[in-house]
């Protein structure tokens, strides 16, 4: 918990992404029980089942956004121009309403919500970035040379959707004040990092929204392995799926699988496979021995955090870069989405289960995680931010 000081008061600014919204949710909850007062700039829909009924929301709607599958440099211009661009645009005037009618000590954006840091320092009001991925901690700047020159571009456009004379000095996706990146160097490696930033290590919280699990079905007597592609990629798993439950069929009898898929992505699934929806996923992580993800850092860090090693299985955006970082901090492999066999996946899932060293290499990360401090540690940054901006 936070040092107790005067109250302050935080808005929070996030884009409709379900899976960058639990680390907020984490920290705000550090920030609340510490007695300090947060509102969110957000998806009602999204916000609601978080954040509770009694939370102060200044609702944005949402803009949904389906990748294709493009992945390398590719998918990095997809990102800005087909979600990072249209969702500030849609979000510029709740953003801007909310920091001018809630009167926050600091704003706590999203890296990507461009818009609440915009509002925040046409207001001259401290605000801090959060950063959920890797894409922008550290870019992929030998497989896209040009990254930070055309990244910069494209923030110039944000700039450009309020009238506001673009500022060359800031770099609206990192806050001069304070960077909260949620992973550490355990992690990271040696990778640069953009000034002022702050690693925390991942944010965990209560998740009031977590699904109910059929554990009746959880079988004691043998090893549990999640594989996951997160929300915004299933559309584009049916066959990684089909792959991957025909890489387990040779382990059924010593593991079982939970794979989280929509109606229809896993038709007629084998006894040892356990599909659903949605699963609660930290519920379930002190209980695998191993996850098969696509390489989203909240979901990576969330398995590294338990001790559970990891097989990545990298689409686009920072994933290649957290596979990398799996890989070289000894905490897993990686393997081909899009070509892996079912033998090739086998091996992988095989081995991550039965050589001692990638678990001892997921335990060394998770120790760095709770060294590092979480979501309390971010909690107490922002509350050192709001307490030197009142002169406190």
């Amino acid at each position: 918990m936070c040092d107790h000081i005067d109250v302050a008061r935080f808005l929070f600014v996030v884009l409709p992404v379900e899976s960058h919204l639990h680390a907020p949710v984490a920290i705000a909850q550090e920030l609340e029980a510490a007695g300090h007062e947060v509102a969110w700039v957000g998806p009602r829909s999204d916000l609601r089942p978080l954040v509770g009924p009694d939370a102060t929301l200044f609702p944005t709607g949402k803009r949904y956004y389906r990748p294709d599958g493009a992945s390398g440099p590719a998918s990095v211009r997809s990102l800005w121009e087909g979600h990072v661009l249209p969702a500030n645009r849609f979000i510029r005037d709740a953003a801007d309403a909310a920091v001018e009618r809630y009167g926050p000590d600091v704003v706590v954006a999203d890296q990507y919500a461009l818009a609440g840091a915009l509002a925040a320092h046409r207001r001259g009001l401290p605000w801090a970035t959060f950063c959920v991925g890797m894409l922008e901690l550290t870019p992929p700047v030998e497989q896209m040379p040009d990254f930070t020159d055309w990244v910069r571009a494209q923030v110039r456009r944000v700039w450009a959707m309020t009238g506001v004379p673009v500022d060359e000095t800031i770099d609206l996706r990192f806050s001069p004040y304070l960077v909260l990146g949620l992973t550490t160097t355990a992690l990271t490696g040696p990778a640069p990092l953009p000034p002022g930033c702050v690693l925390t290590g991942p944010a965990l919280g209560r998740r009031p929204n977590a699904p109910a699990f059929a554990w009746q079905e959880w079988d004691p007597g043998r090893r549990h392995v999640l594989v996951t592609v997160g929300t915004m990629a299933e559309h584009l798993a049916a066959d990684f799926y089909r792959r991957m439950t025909a890489a387990t069929a040779p382990l059924a009898d010593r593991v079982q699988v939970i794979l989280t898929a929509g109606a229809g992505l896993v038709p007629d699934p084998p006894p040892h496979v356990l599909v659903a929806p949605r699963v609660p996923v930290l519920e379930l992580m002190p209980r695998l021995d191993a996850l098969v993800s696509h390489g989203g850092l909240g979901t990576v860090s969330e398995a590294l955090a338990h001790g559970v090693p990891v097989v990545v299985a990298p689409i686009r955006h920072d994933h290649p870069a957290v596979a990398r970082q799996v890989r070289r901090a000894g905490a897993g492999l990686e393997v081909s989405f899009a070509s892996a066999t079912p033998a090739e996946l086998t091996a992988a899932l095989s081995a991550v289960l039965d050589e001692p060293a990638y678990r001892a290499g997921a335990r060394r990360v998770g120790e760095s995680f709770v060294a590092a401090g979480g979501a309390r540690a971010a909690a107490a940054r922002l509350a050192a931010l709001a307490r030197t901006a009142s002169g406190g």
